[in-house]
């Protein structure tokens, strides 16, 4: 084959049997492979998504490209698709596998700060402006195609290491359309991609709500109308001044009087004669209790012994161990 001539084609069912076979391998290196798959002939169908192809296909610099890309992108050629700040790293599937990277310019602060001011007090709430329920106000903002999100041809650059010539190939093509797709399902990638915070715009627009009620009136409390609008909820006017009255502060207790010194002290006669009768009482209590114990107590009964007899001893031991001198008669024997 020479230089010149193109490579053989390859049928779809081909590139997507070996696009997968690379995608596995790199996988089982511990590559985080993130295909883009499309069902169906409509690569994007949420306002995010739409409003990126929408963007493309508005210019001309991408209009010869761009119908190639769509074909690669619907049959599944595009096998990876990152996005972070300011870079679009993919891999298409082509006679072979194509690793390119496409570059955006983030947003300059001075542009991003004046969407913020163009969208304050237009965006309810963040799942609103992810799910793109937008006014139309605020999606001419943010669709504007000199002042808008979205990036200008002079602010996207790419390279690809396939042997096409042209400066956009229908290889980095389908990748912008892989970014449409990728949107559907992470709105909040677009503003990653340009380098700012989405939730900024949901902080300027709150700020910019209290500050108009609080400038409004004389008070600094928010209208309910006001409340619905910065934290994207319904509330009830009726029900919440119904609540205001309801809340109404309880009467203070008034203070007692003060005693004069004569009062104070025969109410502490009367407490010390009540202390005294209480501990008479609980004395008293206490005897009646012993007495009562000492009742239920069994009596013990004592048995009489009568005298007892005298012996010769005992008769010694009272005379102090001496016989007695009477001796009994005895008759002599002759």
């Amino acid at each position: 084959m020479a230089w010149y001539s193109w490579a053989p084609y390859v049928p779809v069912a081909e590139r997507r049997r070996r696009a997968k076979k690379k995608m596995e391998a790199l996988r089982k290196r511990g590559v985080d492979i993130q295909p883009v798959e499309i069902e169906g002939r409509k690569i994007a169908k949420t306002f995010w998504g739409q409003a990126w192809c929408d963007h493309l296909e508005g210019f001309s610099d991408f209009e010869n490209r761009l119908p190639r890309g769509r074909t690669y992108v619907r049959n599944g050629s595009v096998c990876h698709l990152a996005i972070t700040k300011g870079n679009v790293e993919a891999k298409v599937s082509g006679s072979k596998i194509y690793n390119l990277r496409i570059r955006i310019k983030t947003l300059t602060p001075k542009k991003w700060n004046d969407v913020k001011g163009r969208c304050a007090g237009q965006i309810g709430s963040l799942l609103e402006l992810l799910q793109g329920n937008l006014s139309d106000h605020v999606m001419e903002v943010v669709t504007d195609r000199q002042e808008g999100l979205f990036p200008l041809p002079g602010e996207i650059s790419f390279n690809c290491n396939c042997p096409d010539w042209a400066a956009m190939c229908k290889h980095v093509a389908a990748v912008l359309y892989g970014v449409g797709a990728r949107l559907d399902e992470r709105p909040e990638l677009l503003f990653a991609l340009r380098g700012v915070n989405h939730e900024e715009l949901i902080d300027t627009d709150a700020e910019a709500a209290v500050g108009a009620a609080t400038r409004s009136g004389k008070s600094k409390r928010l209208a309910a109308d006001d409340l619905s609008d910065v934290f994207g909820i319904d509330i009830d006017a009726n029900h919440s001044a119904d609540s205001t009255d309801c809340a109404k502060p309880t009467p203070r207790k008034k203070a007692k009087k003060k005693a004069s010194p004569a009062k104070r002290k025969a109410k502490k006669a009367t407490k010390v004669k009540s202390t005294r009768g209480s501990t008479n009482k609980t004395t008293a209590r206490k005897k009646t209790a012993k007495k009562t114990v000492a009742s239920k107590k069994p009596r013990k009964t004592v048995v009489k012994k009568g005298p007892k007899k005298k012996t010769a001893r005992t008769a010694e031991r009272a005379t102090g161990g001496k016989r007695s001198a009477k001796k009994t008669a005895q008759p002599r024997v002759k």
